[in-house]
């Protein structure tokens, strides 16, 4: 099959009841119908407006419907969405516009000040369209969104589609300026496929997909509480949208609200929800815990993290309140999906950071000989089969990420981990923040993860600093739970007992908050910074 998502879309409408719930914010309800209906309206006015196919579309939107009504009609408009991070400053703001190409930008009214101060610098920009932030906005220098969704008839586009329009999915890596990951969308469909064929039977024609749309993709309510400008948030809506489901975004733009999220959950009876590991599912266990019974989230069948780790204690609570649901670490990043997959039930525990390995994968050394299962060898996860094209407009660091090896063609971010024995991976870090002391290798994630388990811990970030004796010293910062002291050596101690002594950190130093991102990645410059200074 040549799937291509704008053609799903417009095939749905003949399966999924036009007055079912497509999008919903608060007490805003857009049905089926009516979001069809306005992504119609958006991609013919975007076409209408100069974009041509191929064309990039800026998305400098927070979490609310015009988000997913944009992509949607990107996917229908054949027109290329680009993510843009809203916490970016004007330097980087200017960059994304400039280095992607965008011919239309979508802003929040909120961004007003912003965008009005890079015009000038953003010629190949020709359509600005703002999104009212507030009942009342008006734009007073670009197209108003509402106005633009609502003038139309709502008929489909009626334009031949292919598996090759892209999507572009921009991620800040860990060195250097943002990098655009090009997606063809047949290639991403595939790589959903792999997902589900490991699960069961998957929709491999246009008559089991829509049959699996009418027997269940109806039914799915999903809330991306992660940032959909990241790939967690808009990968797991963009499947439960083609699929027929309703996607609800939380009113909180501003950060996450582990309350406003659970009475979601009880009032719209969610069945899918994306999170990024502990940083947001330990607010959300203690919100539950707090107010035993306040909220019925038991109607979730499922709760996907990926991007950093999810520890085994913080599941299991959640799972007291969400029985029947299925707790999925995905382990995969910007570049692929699929690397591999932990699911823990109320029947059934896993260890933290280990993953059942992706049918399309492999881990190879350095040098490209593949890891034997069982050596305790370390190497990079690699994904082959339907991954992406590369970096936009950047050949040199496409080359370093997408290699072949064997004559195949892999993703290969950077991830370490070791194979097992039974096959599956044991994650030890991003290689570039691997700590090298005393000859010996630290990946940063397998000391947080046991220090994250010491009772009095909120969360624990490891960095490696200059030393003269060890070349570096591992060193931890930690947040302490709110209003609990900690002390430094009982928590060295603590990792001692169940790690090696050279992977124990010189020293643990202590902060209120780590200042995670809001899709909960670290900020490893910015702690490396802090202990530098505290050290100095």
């Amino acid at each position: 099959m040549e799937w291509n998502f704008g053609d799903m879309l417009d095939r749905l409408t003949g399966v999924v009841p036009p007055d079912n719930p497509a999008l919903i914010h608060g007490d805003r309800v857009i049905s089926w119908r009516d979001f069809d209906r306005r992504s119609n309206n958006l991609a013919r006015a975007l076409r209408d407006n100069g974009a041509e196919t191929g064309d990039k579309v800026g998305f400098y939107l927070r979490n609310r419907p015009a988000y997913m009504e944009t992509f949607a009609a990107c996917l229908k408009g054949r027109l290329t969405h680009v993510n843009v991070n809203y916490r970016y400053k004007a330097h980087e703001l200017a960059y994304i516009f400039d280095n992607s190409d965008a011919q239309t930008v979508v802003y929040e009214s909120d961004f007003r000040e912003q965008v009005d101060a890079l015009r000038g610098d953003l010629p190949k920009v020709k359509t600005w369209i703002e999104v009212p932030s507030n009942e009342g906005d008006a734009p007073t220098n670009a197209l108003a969104y509402e106005a633009v969704v609502a003038e139309g008839d709502g008929a489909p586009l009626n334009i031949e589609r292919s598996p090759d329009d892209l999507l572009f999915l921009y991620t800040g890596g860990t060195t250097g300026m943002p990098k655009g990951v090009m997606w063809p969308q047949g290639v991403l469909r595939e790589a959903q496929l792999d997902g589900l064929r490991a699960l069961g039977p998957a929709p491999e024609d246009w008559d089991q997909f829509l049959a699996s749309v009418g027997e269940t993709g109806v039914h799915a309510r999903q809330i991306p509480a992660c940032p959909l400008m990241h790939g967690t948030g808009l990968f797991t809506a963009l499947a439960a949208m083609i699929n027929g489901g309703t996607i609800i975004t939380l009113q909180n733009t501003q950060h996450f609200d582990p309350e406003e999220l659970c009475a979601a959950i009880d009032r719209h009876k969610v069945t899918n929800l994306a999170i990024v590991g502990d940083a947001f599912a330990k607010p959300i266990l203690a919100v539950l815990d707090g107010a035993p019974g306040k909220y019925d989230v038991s109607s979730l069948q499922s709760m996907i993290s990926s991007g950093v780790m999810w520890s085994m204690e913080v599941k299991r609570g959640l799972l007291n309140y969400m029985p029947n649901a299925m707790l999925v670490d995905s382990f995969g990043s910007s570049e692929a999906i699929g690397f591999g997959s932990s699911i823990m039930t109320a029947e059934g525990e896993v260890k933290t950071a280990k993953f059942a390995i992706g049918d399309k994968c492999k881990v190879f050394t350095p040098e490209g000989k593949e890891v034997a299962p069982g050596s305790g060898e370390a190497g990079f996860i690699a994904r082959g089969g339907a991954i992406p094209l590369g970096y936009y407009k950047d050949p040199e660091k496409s080359a370093k990420t997408f290699k072949t090896i064997n004559g195949e063609r892999y993703s290969i971010p950077g991830d370490w981990c070791t194979v097992e024995t039974d096959g599956t991976l044991t994650l030890l870090g991003r290689g570039s923040v691997c700590i090298n002391t005393a000859g010996e290798k630290v990946y940063p994630e397998e000391v947080e993860e046991v220090l994250k388990e010491f009772p009095d811990i909120e969360d624990a970030l490891v960095v490696g600093l200059p030393d003269e004796k060890w070349g570096q010293a591992v060193t931890a910062v930690v947040q302490p739970v709110a209003g609990v002291a900690c002390d430094e050596s009982v928590v060295r101690d603590f990792v001692r007992e169940r790690l090696a002594g050279y992977k124990v950190p010189k020293r643990v130093l202590f902060k209120d908050t780590l200042g995670r991102a809001p899709n909960g990645k670290a900020d490893y410059k910015g702690i490396t910074a802090y202990a530098t200074e505290q050290l100095a």
